[in-house]
């Protein structure tokens, strides 16, 4: 037998964490401390059929007591999200539209580059997601076993860059990105993998050595975009996890959300930034929300977005200063608002 003194623990890998994730708005706040009718806590169970989903990890990273912590508000869902606004839709950036077939996960807006809807999964249910109204069960790139966007890969020569979105990707298996990318590797037109996500955040655990080894594998140039708006997310293991990946040969990049109640500041803009850099990352992104039913209660105006970029732009370094830009329906690029 051996001693307790001599027993080794392991933090749970993250498949388990992912399944111990929080489901309940109850249990949040238990967790947190917090009155849920304080906090206009969402009494439809759940609005417009987007449940709570969040790991413990990142719940740890939230202010116990704490009513407008700025990572709890990104994911509590509140009756706010019942309400019918006027502009406001299922398909905010035209997805469905671009879809290379009906039914099909591949997207095609931007010159040169096509986009994998690879899942529906994700570990965390941001609530301004632009994609949470998108009809995943039968429109995503995995669910053909890749065969059709790699069809239509091979029709399309032009096409250099392929980007895995979702849900998150990585919410995959790694074998099953293998398996993309064995596909891919016989197209030696397909110079970029470009991976959108935000489990290296919210779920650091998931850049196990199983994925870095995959990442290292890859003959192409591989950019890593993931998704965080405030400082606070960050800690130690989210850093590790940015390491493992620069390690891998991967370029990280950050895209956020301008957020009413988050990060509609140019302090908690800047702390971003600067935090972004102490792990390696570079903003890219600051993007205007996507008005998408459930979440006009996020939007800032404009005009104070503009002002917020014009302020980050006095107190840090241009390449600290992410673009503010606004996805556009139809538009060949994202469109600058600053």
């Amino acid at each position: 037998m051996i001693p307790a003194t001599l027993r080794v623990t392991h933090p749970p890998d993250w498949r388990q964490q992912w399944r111990e994730a929080i489901t309940d708005p109850a249990e949040l706040l238990a967790e947190l401390g917090l009155d849920a009718c304080r906090l206009g806590v969402a009494s439809e169970d759940p609005p417009h059929g987007f449940a709570l989903r969040v790991p413990r990890a990142f719940v740890a990273r939230m202010g116990r007591g704490a009513a407008d912590d700025p990572l709890l508000r990104q994911v509590l869902p509140l009756d706010d999200e019942c309400r019918t606004m006027a502009g406001y839709g299922l398909d905010p950036v035209g997805d469905l539209a671009a879809r290379a077939a009906p039914g099909d996960g591949l997207l095609h807006k931007y010159e040169g580059r096509a986009l994998l809807v690879a899942t529906g999964s994700c570990a965390v249910h941001c609530r301004y997601c632009f994609r949470r109204h998108f009809p995943y069960a039968s429109g995503t790139a995995a669910r053909d076993q890749w065969s059709s966007s790699i069809e239509w890969l091979h029709r399309h020569p032009g096409v250099d860059e392929v980007i895995l979105s979702g849900g998150d990707p990585l919410s995959l298996s790694t074998q099953k990105l293998a398996e993309l990318t064995r596909a891919l590797a016989g197209m030696p037109q397909v110079k970029t993998l470009r991976i959108h996500t935000r489990l290296p955040v919210v779920l650091p655990a998931r850049v196990d050595a199983e994925l870095v080894a995959w990442l290292q594998g890859l003959r192409c140039s591989k950019v890593v975009v993931i998704h965080a708006n405030h400082a606070q997310e960050f800690d130690d293991e989210v850093d590790a996890a940015m390491l493992r990946m620069r390690d891998a040969g991967c370029m990280l990049l950050n895209q956020s959300v301008l957020l009413r109640g988050v990060n509609d500041s140019i302090e908690a803009l800047a702390a971003l930034s600067r935090r972004l850099l102490r792990s390696g990352v570079i903003p890219y992104y600051l993007h205007a929300l996507d008005p998408v039913a459930g979440a006009a209660h996020f939007a800032v105006d404009d005009a104070l977005a503009t002002r917020l970029v014009d302020g980050l732009r006095e107190v840090l370094p241009g390449y600290l200063v992410p673009r503010l830009v606004r996805e556009i329906e139809g538009a060949a690029s994202k469109t600058p608002l600053s």
